[in-house]
């Protein structure tokens, strides 16, 4: 996986959250919170997501074969969309059936230090954790807002960690909320609400994760930088007087097919055609290194009446 996977982030979530899973359910057991419960099996989730991305990157970088010819780049699109779905099933529907249990049968917090304590040390683990994914994000984001960069980005690693990483914040505060009006009301009804509250936040995160990695599955052009710079970089002057129509995709974060229709002078010869071909692809890779598969078809453009 290339830098701009977010190895990094990668790891720093799944070393942070596997600590974290551990403490929450040990919290749980000496204090009977759902939160704590819910918690646990949230951070449990969210390092078998990491593991996946993990699993994506390495299964991504296997090389192209007949059945295969544009490689396997997709695959971390593949195992990012299973990222939602582990987040919404075993995170978000789990925490929803514990809350839904809680209220129903609510119970007193017994020794209330342990899933505070905890808690305490989970945001602080989960804010290290947030600090390197936004750290790793702002190399690669450049002029974009956070609302677009998760929407544009086409490696898919960095913006699921980063949502990863602030639904487990904002649900650590909710948690943290949840088992603080029990032990004040003495009330454990407040225990389930949090854990409800944490449910709705993770089935959330989840639907748009879906949404945006269905959207690279499905198969995305070029951002609207790099096709300006593949036009430029097409056109000669000489030979190659315009671009009659031109499709882009890609074929995998860092993998991106060019295809192009493209108009050369009506009196040049084939060799200087292809030749023409040939620096324009160079051309190409030149500006976008990622284009790594061009097609060009020459043409001549019809005068048109």
């Amino acid at each position: 996986m290339s830098a701009s996977g977010g190895t990094k982030a990668i790891v720093a979530a799944l070393v942070a959250n596997l600590a974290i899973a551990v403490s929450k359910f040990v919290a749980f057991l000496f204090s009977g919170s759902s939160s704590m419960l819910a918690e646990s099996v949230h951070s449990l989730a969210d390092s078998g997501n990491q593991g996946l991305l993990l699993l994506g990157g390495k299964k991504a970088q296997r090389d192209a074969t007949p059945q295969h010819p544009f490689g396997y780049g997709r695959e971390r699109y593949i195992y990012a969309f299973l990222v939602s779905i582990v987040l919404f099933s075993v995170g978000g529907m789990f925490a929803l059936y514990e809350g839904y249990e809680k209220i129903k049968h609510p119970h007193e917090i017994t020794a209330w230090y342990w899933p505070v304590g905890v808690l305490v040390f989970a945001i602080i683990a989960e804010t290290f954790s947030f600090r390197t994914a936004i750290k790793e994000s702002n190399e690669v984001r450049g002029k974009r807002s956070w609302k677009d960069f998760v929407r544009t980005a086409k490696a898919p690693e960095l913006p699921v960690v980063l949502l990863e990483d602030l639904g487990a914040l904002v649900g650590l505060v909710l948690a943290l909320v949840g088992v603080s009006l029990a032990l004040v009301t003495g009330n454990g009804v407040w225990d389930g609400i949090g854990t409800l509250c944490i449910g709705v936040l993770l089935i959330l995160i989840a639907i748009v994760l879906a949404v945006e990695t269905k959207s690279l599955l499905l198969g995305e052009s070029a951002g609207i930088e790099e096709v300006r710079k593949i036009e430029k970089a097409v056109v000669d002057g000489t030979t190659v007087t315009g671009i009659i129509h031109m499709r882009t995709l890609h074929l995998g974060p860092e993998e991106l097919l060019v295809a192009a229709k493209i108009a050369v002078q009506h009196d040049e010869t084939a060799s200087q055609v292809a030749a023409a071909i040939d620096a324009a692809e160079a051309r190409i890779r030149d500006a976008v290194p990622i284009a790594r598969v061009i097609y060009l078809e020459p043409d001549i453009l019809k005068a048109t009446r």
